[in-house]
């Protein structure tokens, strides 16, 4: 007993390590490059994420890029095809305010907001549905893009305008001296030429009484926008018995809206007829619908008259009211011409002057109305009709 007990004092047999004796330096060197392996691959796996994360970026801010540039392009089109001063947030929150009142309750001015919020959403089709899918942030930023275009575009129009309106103003009514197209200050009522297309068609500006009382700013010679100025008419005379007559059909029109929409060399082929001539070489557009093209016309003249007067006055930067001539108040008179007729006959020949206008300004060209009815008539679908019943009638005598 004595003998296992000792046995058991002894415990397990110590484990043998099966190792080879190195040198300590060799195994430092070992651990060293296996922990140098270890941090390259982290980092190729931090420069990895790196990457990632850096085109992650890139895309967003690409994407981010490319969203601002897009809604800064399509916001040059606001003031030229929707409102000149109105902003684009008052459109919508009136739209906002009819959706949620259907009375149909609503003043002049609403009406101008609710007109300008369609034509919004003609010229920016797509508008509507962002606005009703976007969250509160990305609605405001895209407005404040759009903003930006839109105020970028009016400004480039008016620098265009006021060189090339004085260019048109020196050929058409040889003033003396000239007037300088780099230099507002001769322009506006102290220079004869813009003096008689700036003044009101009910007063003659060749009257020296009158021609003396505007200038002098007389109370009897007021100059607002109460008064339609002679620029607006056809020849750049009015009948005060018969105001409507050449309204809206001035040469001096068509050549600002041209300059502005097609390009400043293509204003130079106006012939100031009204006679519907192919004006135009470098802008058909085929397939414009005939009411859209009136639409879009009507909206881009008073967008010319507005600019023309402006480079037509003495005023050397853009503000709402020159003196007594309220601009925003003239917008209004405007759109009221063309859209609040007094009545069917009225209404009748505002459609007749767009129809004036899509001619002056896209020529004649009709491809809209090919209806398939009207090619079904023409000598290509008429000559294989005969041919097909030519061989309708060979196969039947056989």
């Amino acid at each position: 007993m004595s003998v296992v007990g000792s046995e058991n004092n002894h415990g397990p047999p110590p484990e043998v390590s099966l190792s080879l004796p190195t040198s300590p330096h060799a195994r430092a060197k070992r651990r060293i490059a296996t922990l140098m392996d270890e941090v390259e691959v982290l980092k190729q796996d931090k420069a990895t994420k790196q990457r990632f994360e850096l085109s992650r970026i890139l895309r967003a801010g690409l994407t981010s890029h490319r969203k601002t540039t897009y809604y800064v392009s399509q916001g040059r089109a606001i003031r030229c095809m929707v409102v000149l001063y109105t902003p684009i947030e008052d459109l919508i929150a009136e739209n906002d305010r009819r959706c949620e009142h259907t009375d149909g309750d609503a003043n002049i001015e609403q009406d101008r907001l609710q007109r300008g919020y369609i034509e919004l959403t003609k010229a920016l089709p797509w508008i509507h549905e962002k606005l009703a899918s976007f969250e509160h942030e990305e609605s405001d930023e895209m407005l404040r893009k759009l903003k930006r275009g839109a105020d970028a575009a009016r400004g480039d129009d008016t620098g265009t305008l006021k060189e090339l309106v004085a260019s048109w103003v020196n050929n058409d009514c040889r003033p003396t001296p000239l007037i300088r197209t780099s230099d507002k200050h001769r322009r506006g009522f102290v220079s004869d030429a813009c003096g008689k297309l700036l003044c009101p068609a009910e007063w003659r500006w060749d009257d020296p009484v009158i021609r003396a009382g505007i200038r002098d700013r007389t109370a009897a010679f007021i100059v607002s926008e109460n008064s339609w100025p002679l620029f607006m008419y056809q020849d750049y005379d009015a009948d005060v018995e018969n105001l409507e007559r050449g309204l809206m059909k001035s040469k001096l029109l068509i050549m600002a809206f041209k300059a502005i929409f097609t390009s400043p060399s293509s204003a130079n082929e106006v012939d100031g007829k009204g006679d519907g001539t192919d004006i135009i070489e470098n802008h058909r557009r085929a397939q414009r619908q005939s009411d859209q093209t009136k639409v879009k016309t009507c909206v881009a003249s008073i967008i010319g008259m507005q600019k023309i007067r402006f480079a037509l006055s003495n005023i050397t930067s853009w503000r709402t009211v020159d003196g007594d001539f309220d601009y925003q108040i003239y917008w209004s008179n405007i759109v009221d011409f063309f859209e609040n007729a007094p009545g069917p006959a009225a209404r009748g020949r505002v459609n007749e002057l767009l129809e004036w206008w899509t001619r002056k300004v896209f020529g004649k060209n009709h491809r809209q109305d090919l209806t398939p009815d009207v090619v079904s008539r023409m000598s290509v679908s008429a000559l294989a009709t005969q041919r097909q019943e030519k061989e309708d009638a060979v196969f039947d005598s056989d």
